[in-house]
C-alpha cells in the first residue's frame, strides 16, 4: 500500500496505481447507477450460455441480453452527461460527471507538478438521473 498518499492501491511496475486511486473517488457514482439500473431487471432479461471453465470442464453463465446491455450503455452515457452542482473551473455553476472527472485529473496533475499548493477532490451526487 502507498503510505505517502494514504490511498488503497500499491505501487507496482506496469500497474496504473494513480489512475486506480482517481477512479475510486467516483466509483460511488457508477455503483449508484448500476444499482438503480439493476433494480428494473427481471429474469427474462438474462440469457444462459455454456462456456469452458477449464480444459476439462464446462459451466453455465448468465449474461444480460444484448438488447438490455445496449440499453444500459445508452443510459450510462446519459448518466455521465447528467449535471452535478459543482462549478466548472472556468465557467458555470454545474457540470457533467464526465467533465468533473476530467477536471479533477487536471487539478491533481497540477498539484503533482507543484502548480497548486493543495488538491481536495470535489465530490457530489448527480442532480438528475437518466435511464431510471
Amino acid at each position: 500500500m502507498s503510505r505517502i498518499w494514504g490511498f488503497f492501491h500499491s505501487v507496482q511496475y506496469g500497474k496504473p496505481s494513480l489512475v486506480c486511486e482517481l477512479q475510486e473517488l467516483y466509483r460511488y457514482l457508477v455503483d449508484d447507477f448500476v444499482i438503480q439500473f439493476c433494480q428494473g431487471l427481471r429474469k427474462k432479461d438474462f440469457t444462459v450460455k455454456n462456456e469452458n471453465v477449464s480444459r476439462k470442464r464446462k459451466g453455465k453463465r448468465e449474461y444480460l441480453k444484448d438488447a438490455d446491455t445496449g440499453l444500459m450503455m445508452k443510459y450510462l452515457r446519459e448518466y455521465f452527461e447528467s449535471k452535478l452542482k459543482i462549478p466548472r473551473i472556468r465557467v458555470g455553476q454545474a457540470q457533467s460527471i464526465e467533465t468533473l472527472i476530467n477536471e479533477e485529473a487536471l487539478l491533481l496533475a497540477k498539484y503533482l507538478r507543484d502548480e497548486r499548493k493543495t488538491w481536495i477532490p470535489r465530490i457530489s451526487i448527480a442532480t438528475e438521473k437518466k435511464g431510471s
